[in-house]
């Protein structure tokens, strides 16, 4: 797909959207894989900041390829019809813009001002497969960023993009326009748009059921009978939410 014709991002529900604030990255692809789904986690992404908020929001793509000398230059990226500004321009609040490089993280893929405008668009993150410049300022911006490692030179000595919203490899991952785009400690995960809902409903009660498991090991519990559940631990869970999730036997 060119990029004249890149589609708005479709949006999530949002219940969808806050039961997947609180899943774990880990956790959905173990959802995943139980569905068949062998390739969705982004391996080898870190959060630019350890306390960022989780990144929740469809998938709206920009792919680079390497850069060339006689095309690639400061003048050509500081065109209004560059690829890579209208990207930033162009993605829909909500997303998540997720750059593909190919791995390559000789020059940055983006910097703290485009971090920010991205955040004053109301867009949910950023995530590259290489790596971002001014990253104390794109800590600043509070735009949950992820990437593969830092990196300072500017965009046009190794990267050029040539479309948006259109299919691409991140990490090693297939990601396409409107998946689903889960980051957070753990790291990021790919999730087909037609399963976010089912997967979503599905982990973020798994969540709660190892909340409960926590508070019983902190009490000095077994794991087993516990973990993995069983009937018993189940009926056990169930009572508990129905009290109201007491943190403790007073």
């Amino acid at each position: 797909m060119t990029a004249d014709a890149a589609p708005v991002a479709d949006s999530i529900h949002e219940a969808t959207r806050a039961r997947l604030m609180r899943c774990g990255a880990a956790n959905l692809s173990n959802a995943l894989l139980r569905r068949g789904l062998r390739n969705t986690f982004l391996p080898g992404l870190s959060p630019v900041s350890a306390d960022q908020e989780p990144m929740v929001g469809p998938a709206f793509t920009l792919r680079f390829i390497p850069a060339r000398e006689d095309i690639d230059s400061m003048a050509l990226y500081a065109r209004d019809d560059s690829l890579h500004r209208r990207a930033i321009e162009e993605c829909p609040p909500g997303a998540v813009l997720v750059m593909a490089t190919g791995g390559d993280a000789r020059a940055s893929a983006m910097g703290d001002m485009m971090a920010l405008r991205l955040r004053m668009r109301g867009v949910s993150g950023v995530v590259t497969d290489g790596g971002f410049r001014d990253s104390p300022g794109i800590r600043e911006t509070g735009l949950p960023c992820f990437q593969r490692q830092g990196s300072g030179p500017p965009t046009p000595i190794a990267l050029h993009p040539v479309e948006f919203n259109a299919p691409v490899g991140c990490a090693g991952v297939a990601v396409y326009p409107g998946d689903v785009i889960v980051g957070n400690g753990e790291g990021v995960v790919a999730i087909p748009r037609a399963l976010a809902d089912e997967v979503a409903e599905e982990v973020a009660g798994e969540a709660d059921y190892e909340a409960f498991v926590s508070l019983q090991l902190r009490r000095g519990r077994s794991i087993f009978g516990l973990f993995p559940a069983t009937p018993e631990s189940r009926r056990e869970y169930r009572a508990w939410l129905a009290d109201g999730r007491p943190q403790s036997e007073d």
